[in-house]
């Protein structure tokens, strides 16, 4: 048997008389409960050209919906190559409008920016979807 110190920041500190060995492999049991209940977050990526057309977006958009429905958060980003980045602003638009088709199912976390040849946003699921 061992003395071990329960909670040092109480006033006075709480001290118990246990199997020090035991006490360790239930706080690591209890560590590992808390772990496997937190909900993982998982993000979906959907990569889009500046130039992309009608049906491919709307292809696209039915597989974000599909993934904001699940729960997952969608990283929709367009990448662009070569030359193609003087079309930052269709790049924009787009990404924008993705979001507007989007609404009914999620938020918009993190509005359209550009991160070197890569133009990012990111939309979270909606609380009630789940």
């Amino acid at each position: 048997m061992d003395l071990v110190e329960i909670s040092p920041k109480a006033d006075p500190p709480v001290c118990k008389i246990i199997d020090y060995k035991k006490f360790v492999y239930d706080q690591k049991k209890k560590q590992k409960a808390i772990k496997s209940k937190t909900q993982k977050v998982v993000v979906k990526e959907l990569r889009f050209g500046p130039n992309t057309g009608e049906h491919d977006f709307d292809f696209k958009l039915k597989h974000a919906r599909k993934f904001l429905n699940d729960g997952a958060k969608v990283k929709a980003f367009v990448f662009f190559r070569g030359r193609t980045i003087i079309f930052k602003d269709q790049g924009q638009i787009l990404l924008l409008k993705l979001a507007q088709a989007l609404e009914d199912v999620g938020i918009v976390e993190i509005m359209p920016e550009l991160d070197g040849k890569k133009m990012i946003m990111i939309i979270a699921p909606k609380k009630n979807n789940k």
